[in-house]
């Protein structure tokens, strides 16, 4: 479900005002889908309601730049965390 907002979210970034019949046929997720999806980002403040389609907000940038290194963080940390170098043997 996160993956899928996330999507959404990223359609509106690139193709703002977007609907949700073109964003339904692009990703093929069903409209119900789509429209949750619009629903919890509008509720976090980062998109918005227009009469073409939905549209970013002034918070939308600020939540990218957290999200990035934030998810930086957490791949560093994973990398981190590998097992490297170990034989079959040694398992």
């Amino acid at each position: 479900m996160l993956e899928r907002h996330l999507q959404v979210l990223r359609m509106v970034i690139e193709n703002e005002p977007i609907g949700i019949v073109k964003m339904s046929n692009e990703t093929g997720y069903p409209h119900h889908k789509v429209r949750y999806s619009l629903r919890v980002l509008e509720e976090e403040n980062l998109i918005e309601p227009s009469s073409q389609g939905a549209i970013t907000t002034e918070q939308t940038q600020e939540f990218i730049s957290e999200l990035d290194e934030k998810l930086d963080d957490v791949v560093d940390k994973l990398e981190g965390m590998k097992i490297q170098d170990l034989s079959e043997a040694e398992i």
